[in-house]
């Protein structure tokens, strides 16, 4: 009994030994930096496509020894799953998401706005069908992706026709949209590109968010940060809106020369990039904290209050249960870093 006791002492002895010989990998670097940025992406030629094919995150993080990784996510819902495990630090996603994020309290700060939304949102009815104007639609089966930017314009452009109770809207992702769409299982569907553009090869559009921002509801790609790395790298929060910059101004140099670099890696034509990307309003550091959009901490822009009318819009959709007060959309909402870009440039 005591042989078979110093033998499990010496085993457990000699696990720990091996256990302190192996080095864990450290999660920074020398210099006190991350050692990899986890960025989430909804693959869509804007103003974060143009700076990955341009390489600029290799050359304010790659080059510093940092890794950044581009994880692709089909909605907000899955990249706001990821934020809640701790898995990525930045993503891209319709706002109305980002209302969904503040809503569940999620650790996440909304710091940008990638574009406000154009013809590259559109609600598409078949083409065979004699559907010609939103008014047609009732009765009708209409797929979107609930929650997001599409599902907003939808109801808005439904309530203008007051026909808001007498169609039956589906929750779809965007790939599950192109199949129903094929089966003509549903009649009309809102979505964004490049889905847009498959469902659109066998339909007609009726209208688009660009017509639905004419009447003062305005739709915008966002994006977010994890708070525990913005809290902890300010710095290099800053420096990656400054890579979204260097996108949205090499695009607004050349825009023919950015559609040509980010077709390939979007898998599409240049043709169909040019088209998506001029689709939608690209905004400037200077206009992101501008009065018509972010504006400052401490003078609040527009959108400030359309973020507050979607929570309402939401709450009535119960897509959301529980009501963030104004307060806490004002310091969701946080444009200090875009502030500190603009002083920087």
């Amino acid at each position: 009994m005591k042989k078979w006791r110093k033998i499990i002492i010496l085993g457990g002895l000699v696990l720990c030994i091996l256990s302190a010989c192996v080095k864990k990998e450290p999660s920074e670097t020398s210099e006190g930096l991350p050692k990899a940025i986890n960025i989430g992406m909804i693959r869509v030629p804007n103003d974060k496509q143009v700076a990955i094919s341009m390489k600029q995150f290799d050359e304010y993080f790659q080059n510093r020894g940092i890794e950044t990784k581009f994880l692709f996510f089909d909605s907000g819902v899955s990249a706001n799953q990821a934020f809640a495990s701790g898995s990525i630090d930045f993503a891209e996603m319709g706002y109305t998401n980002a209302v969904v994020a503040l809503s569940k309290e999620l650790p996440v700060e909304l710091i940008w706005l990638h574009d406000v939304l154009g013809e590259n949102e559109a609600l598409v009815v078949q083409e065979d069908s004699e559907i010609q104007r939103v008014k047609d639609l009732k009765g009708k089966k209409i797929a979107t992706p609930f929650s997001s930017t599409s599902h907003f314009s939808l109801l808005k452009a439904l309530e203008e026709e007051g026909i808001q109770e007498d169609v039956t809207l589906l929750d779809m992702e965007t790939a599950d949209i192109v199949a129903a769409w094929e089966r003509k299982d549903i009649d009309a569907a809102y979505t964004w590109e490049p889905t847009l553009s498959r469902i659109k090869e066998t339909g007609r559009v009726i209208t688009t968010s660009a017509d639905l921002a004419a009447k003062g509801h305005m739709t915008t790609n966002v994006d977010l940060v994890r708070k525990g790395f913005s809290e902890k790298y300010p710095d290099l929060v800053v420096d990656y809106l400054a890579c979204l910059t260097k996108g949205q101004e090499y695009y607004t140099k050349d825009p023919n020369a950015a559609a040509t670099m980010v077709c390939q890696d979007l898998n599409i034509t240049k043709e169909e990039a040019l088209t998506q990307m001029e689709a939608s309003k690209w905004l400037t550091p200077e206009e992101e904290i501008s009065a018509d959009y972010l504006g400052t901490n401490q003078a609040p822009g527009q959108f400030h209050q359309v973020f507050i009318d979607t929570i309402d819009f939401l709450i009535e959709q119960k897509s959301i249960t529980e009501r963030p007060t104004d307060t806490a959309v004002h310091q969701f909402i946080n444009s200090s870093y875009a502030e500190q870009l603009v002083v920087r440039k």
